[in-house]
């Protein structure tokens, strides 16, 4: 009797969330990115089960694993463009997801929580996404493992132990290997129960929409205008993906990740995937490796705290100028930073990655505080007239 009952609570919530969820009337393609962030996940999901039924996490072997999926496996080269490529889509999506995010300061009561589960959704992403680069075993793979982990050593007492620990040897090595692909394999069902939490509290809590401003006096049921309104996004996102997948599928991945690791060769150049970029260029605007670290990790906690410190009395930034300028100077501070992360370092990117780093901090620590105090006393003076 208590598992019919079960059963059937969670059907009805089930119901509640996929057809009769009540949601704002004013929503537009902006809001599509939350459910296409859902569908990268099951992609990765999909794709990355089918190919670790194939792949040999061993230093000998996990090179040729992956050509063999790739040249040998029915369909094997299919699936591993779209995790590989998927990997991508689904950093676009969540960026462009968190960038609506601000534009619309959904960031702010009562919507707090929901916020810093997408951080922490981001903080995990990017942990899975990098353990993932590293399992092709490639120069790109070995050499960054190697340049990231070895950062770790820079943590105070704990540091060096916490790099062998990593490794599980004295250096980058099969130890290495074998852990990233457990974790890799671990931390997407992590990431799949932070995402579900993170839905149950925006639908407990609602969401927000282009006006930012209470939408229960107009709400209509998520099925059917939003259920169709996604599947038409999701037709777009296939359209996009698939230009990727069967006519550019190694335009965003390093070439020197079709050679095999070799730890007497050094590539010239080591760069990280382009969705690491920016938190690379900030990593490399500090000389000390201990700062360069703080400031990367802060780059993405300074997130957490933005729902604590706003006071902005309107939300979207349809309705503030000054603030809508912000936002946009903002997209092309993270770009540059990003184009920045993939040059050499040397003068003059690493001083140009140092003041957009300032700048970047400065805008969301300083300036939006500032621009939200400005505007509110500009709202003040308007509703006193």
């Amino acid at each position: 009797m208590l598992r019919k009952y079960k059963n059937y609570f969670v059907l009805k919530q089930l119901y509640y969330a996929v057809v009769n969820h009540p949601t704002p009337s004013n929503l537009t393609y902006a809001w599509n990115f939350g459910s296409l962030a859902f569908l990268c996940l099951m992609i990765q999901f999909v794709t990355g089960i089918s190919l670790a039924m194939h792949y040999i996490p061993h230093v000998s072997m996990a090179f040729a694993s992956v050509e063999h999926i790739m040249r040998d496996v029915h369909g094997g080269w299919l699936i591993r463009y779209a995790h590989a490529n998927g990997a991508s889509m689904f950093f676009i999506v969540v960026y462009i997801h968190i960038f609506r995010g601000l534009y619309y300061t959904s960031y702010t009561w009562p919507r707090q929580a929901v916020w810093v589960l997408g951080v922490v959704l981001l903080l995990l992403m990017i942990m899975t996404a990098f353990m993932g680069y590293v399992l092709p075993w490639g120069q790109m793979s070995f050499w960054g493992a190697t340049v990231i982990t070895n950062l770790f050593s820079a943590v105070p007492v704990v540091g060096q132990d916490l790099v062998i620990w990593l490794w599980g040897n004295h250096s980058v090595s099969g130890s290495t290997l074998t852990r990233f692909y457990a974790l890799h394999f671990v931390l997407p069902f992590v990431i799949l129960g932070v995402a579900v939490i993170h839905v149950i509290v925006l639908q407990y809590f609602g969401s927000n929409n282009p006006l930012g401003v209470h939408f229960m006096v107009d709400a209509i049921p998520f099925t059917p205008y939003y259920l169709l309104k996604d599947l038409f996004g999701f037709s777009l996102f296939f359209g996009f993906f698939g230009l990727f997948l069967f006519f550019a599928p190694n335009l965003l991945n390093h070439p020197d990740n079709y050679i095999p690791a070799n730890s007497t060769v050094t590539p010239p150049h080591i760069v990280p995937e382009w969705y690491f970029l920016p938190f690379y260029a900030v990593l490399r605007s500090v000389p000390n490796k201990i700062g360069g670290v703080l400031l990367m990790l802060s780059a993405i906690v300074v997130l957490f705290f933005l729902p604590f410190i706003s006071r902005a009395e309107i939300r979207s930034f349809q309705f503030r100028t000054f603030s809508r300028y912000w936002f946009w100077a903002m997209v092309g501070v993270c770009v540059m930073l990003g184009w920045l992360g993939g040059q050499p370092a040397a003068a003059p990117y690493v001083e140009l990655s140092a003041c957009l780093t300032g700048t970047y901090f400065g805008m969301l620590l300083v300036v939006l505080p500032l621009l939200e105090n400005f505007e509110n006393r500009l709202i003040f003076k308007w509703r006193s007239v």
